[in-house]
């Protein structure tokens, strides 16, 4: 595009709109860049929302965007897309440009995350103060509020809410990649708006006033800790009576990474609010919100990144007492790592991971959920320290994380006692659900972790008159009466007053605690261990058997000398289940039970006792037993403990195909074109002469049986229990009939030409070659119709 000449602002737009139609993506973003370049403010104002949504989408996800989320490094499209988007490049360019004149851009409340859009229609003040002084009142009322953003946070808030919009993906694609163009950018914007090193860069663009002002800023008597706490003002009367703040020169530096951080983590984990969580706990109750594995990927992301950003900060500044820093000694920056994990993401994301513990499926997707637990609880290992690596089982935890632990203990003790009730109802046979409870229990097994835990749950459970006692006392120094003591008693005070802070902010002042080292959960990791000694036993069964059977299935039983029984296809056993995965399930499920019996401090007499009663009341490993059940109206029920047998592997009903087997699925070693040519000619034959076979197969002598022996299936006498509905279906399906199906198989199709070669060196036509055929088929069935009992009976 030439260098345009200045017009009206619906001309360009309706110009572009145009283009967005015609032309392909790397020309439309060339022709942009020019126009952010060339055009003034005033006009890029008009398109801005446009842009921003043909980028990310629309918030209800009809219009997809450039979908982001699905363009992948090997797209030819993936680098311009990138250099557009980039922190430094010319969308961010066109941000600073609007950001500087001031501009305003509407987004409706009904799209802000559950929580704090029910306490703007509520009247009440969110407690994120990103929302403080931006409503817009519209004469209709409350329920069509909007919120007025800058430029910058416009264009944040499309950006985040593109992770959580409905998308349809198309077939064989799906967006949990975290080499998509999305995942990569938010790594960007992360690493450059909240930096390890160095300062946050300025912005690249100036206007006539030299640089561009923070929006809304913070008041330098408005410390981070009041952030994240919720205020009960009435809504009304906090726009209308907004005291006037005056901008602390030196938080103009950081606003952008205030801003970017609170509307990623709003957006991404502020959907449950304490009152909704506990609301949810009901069945009846609808989620609200289910989050994806994309998302809970990204979320992870964030996690690991802050870690990282705070774990940078100089370690004079984090050995200092927080009343020692002000304005004039610590750069904002350097305040905001001390405060970004605890004030900012604490809650919200505590509440994420309860809601996603509960309510995720119980498959192997659950991983990245944990990982994500996992990254937060364990915030030295993003120090990006050089240290000589030590094994797993000696790297022990720093003491100077003893206070992040306290601080998080909820995090600890909560989520494991959510994670054990998950843990139990998993199949731990399957190797991917036994790597995640490995990895649980190796984490918390690190040294002198759990003892942090401990003493966390021991300031907790401190009692309060001990506290009041206690605290006159504590704030006394030695030169005003007091001693070194009193002193040491105001530091416990005040780790005291820090975990019982904690956990009435997250569990509400009514909370019943259960302590991760108590009795009662305790009990539930017994229970554990003896489901993973169970699943262990099941893992090994498993393995003797499919070792013991590839070694007795020689080359000939692919010719017909092995069971060609189509059922065994049906045994459920899931290709984690074999070979390879077993072996690891095993090899996880042992170091488990060492780590758990590391943290909980248990014997290997304790260990062994455990496992030796549960042995007791198995059934000797045979696993040919059905489940526990009852029996019902309908059949058998299933009770609790026939569930866990069934989880677990240690037994199963014998599932056997009950449906016609003229339809079971075409198998892999079958001609898809000849069985259904065979099952038309059968079907056909079938049909026509069902009297004759009938009558034939109903005979008591010699003939019926023969007939009995070439037109019906053998296995349908098999005594098995059957619900109603199922034992209506066997009935039909034990009519004689003619089935063609086995010369399908491409076994018997080599069989075949093999006896037509062999008659060939013989000196045999087909015609004689398939009558030698026929009548050694018809000798067979004669002496299995006459000898078949007697073979069975020995």
């Amino acid at each position: 595009m030439a260098a345009p000449t200045l017009q009206q602002p619906s001309f360009l737009l309706a110009n572009l709109k145009a283009d967005a139609t015609t032309k392909p993506l790397p020309q439309r973003c060339q022709d942009l860049v020019k126009i952010i370049d060339d055009y003034p403010a005033k006009e890029l104002h008009f398109i801005f929302p446009w842009l921003v949504e043909s980028v990310f989408g629309s918030l209800d996800g009809i219009i997809t965007g450039w979908n982001l989320r699905l363009l992948h490094s090997r797209s030819n499209e993936y680098n311009i897309v990138m250099d557009f988007l980039n922190p430094s490049g010319p969308m961010m360019k066109l941000v600073y440009k609007l950001q500087a004149e001031e501009y305003k851009y509407e987004i409706p409340v009904n799209y802000l995350p559950g929580p704090v859009k029910a306490c703007i229609q509520e009247g009440v003040l969110p407690d994120c103060p990103l929302f403080h002084n931006k409503l817009q009142f519209p004469l209709s009322g409350l329920l069509t509020l909007n919120l007025a953003l800058n430029p910058f946070e416009f264009f944040m808030f499309n950006f985040a809410s593109c992770l959580i919009m409905p998308k349809t993906y198309p077939q064989g694609q799906h967006g949990c990649s975290t080499d998509s163009a999305y995942f990569v950018l938010v790594d960007t914007y992360l690493k450059y708006f909240l930096p390890s090193e160095g300062s946050v860069p300025p912005s690249p663009f100036s206007d006539s006033r030299g640089s561009v002002t923070a929006p809304s800023p913070r008041s330098s008597s408005v410390p981070f800790a009041g952030y994240g706490v919720h205020s009960p003002s009435l809504l009304k009367h906090h726009i209308f009576h907004q005291p006037s703040v005056n901008a602390d020169p030196a938080a103009q530096e950081i606003w952008r990474s205030e801003t970017l951080l609170q509307m990623f983590v709003e957006i991404w984990l502020h959907h449950y609010s304490l009152a909704m969580y506990q609301k949810l706990q009901s069945p009846q109750v609808k989620e609200p919100f289910t989050p994806t594995e994309e998302h809970v990927l990204v979320v992870r992301l964030l996690v690991k990144h802050l870690h990282a950003f705070s774990n940078s900060l100089k370690p004079e500044q984090l050995s200092s007492s927080p009343s020692a820093h002000s304005h004039t000694h610590t750069s904002p920056l350097e305040e905001f790592k001390r405060v970004v994990v605890q004030r900012f993401v604490q809650q919200k994301l505590y509440l994420f991971l309860q809601h996603c513990f509960s309510h995720w499926p119980l498959d192997a997707s659950f991983r990245a959920v944990l990982e994500t637990w996992l990254s937060y609880i364990q915030p030295w290992r993003y120090t990006g320290e050089k240290t000589n690596p030590q094994p797993d089982q000696n790297r022990t935890v720093p003491e100077k994380w003893e206070s992040f632990v306290q601080e998080n203990l909820l995090m600890y003790t909560k989520l494991f006692q959510v994670f054990l009730n998950r843990a139990v109802r998993t199949d731990l046979v399957n190797a991917k659900n036994a790597l995640m409870v490995f990895r649980v229990a190796k984490v918390f097994a690190q040294p002198d972790l759990a003892e942090m835990i401990q003493k966390g749950e021991q300031l907790f459970l401190e009692p309060e008159h001990v506290l009041h006692h206690r605290q006159p006392r504590g704030y006394l120094t030695p030169t005003q009466g007091g001693s070194y003591l009193s002193s040491r008693q105001k530091v416990v005070t005040d780790m005291v007053f820090r975990v019982k802070s904690h956990v009435y902010a997250l569990e509400g002042q009514d909370c019943q605690y259960k302590q991760m080292f108590g009795t009662e959960l305790r009990g539930a990791v017994m229970k554990l261990i003896q489901i993973i000694a169970q699943a262990r036993q099941t893992a090994k069964r498993i393995s003797d058997h499919s070792s013991e059977v590839a070694a007795n299935t020689s080359f000939l039983s692919w010719f017909g000398l092995g069971s060609s029984d189509l059922n065994n296809t049906f045994s459920g056993a899931e290709p984690e289940e074999s070979g390879e995965c077993l072996k690891k399930t095993h090899e996880f499920l042992e170091r488990a039970l060492e780590n758990l019996c590391q943290i909980f401090k248990l014997t290997q007499g304790q260990l062994t006792q455990l496992i030796s009663n549960l042995g007791s009341s198995q059934d000797d490993g045979n696993g040919k037993q059905l489940p526990d059940c009852i029996q019902g109206e309908n059949g058998l029920i299933l009770t609790d403990l026939g569930r866990r047998q069934i989880i677990n592997g240690l037994r199963r009903f014998d599932i056997q195909y009950q449906g016609d087997p003229e339809l079971q699925p075409i198998r892999s070693y079958e001609n898809a074109l000849l069985v259904r040519l065979f099952y038309r000619i059968s079907s056909l034959v079938n049909e026509r002469f069902r009297g004759h076979m009938n009558a034939l197969c109903s005979r008591p002598d010699f003939l019926g049986r023969l007939g009995r022996h070439y037109l019906t299936d053998p296995d349908c006498t098999t005594k098995l229990k059957h619900s109603p509905i199922s034992q209506r279906g066997l009935e039909r399906n034990r009519q004689p009939r003619l089935s063609l199906r086995l010369l399908a198989s491409y076994k018997t199709i080599l069989l075949l030409l093999l006896f037509y070669i062999f008659g060939a060196l013989l000196s045999f036509g087909p015609i004689s070659s398939t009558l030698v055929i026929l009548a050694g088929g018809f000798l067979y069935g004669l002496m299995m119709t006459l000898f078949g009992d007697k073979l069975k009976t020995h």
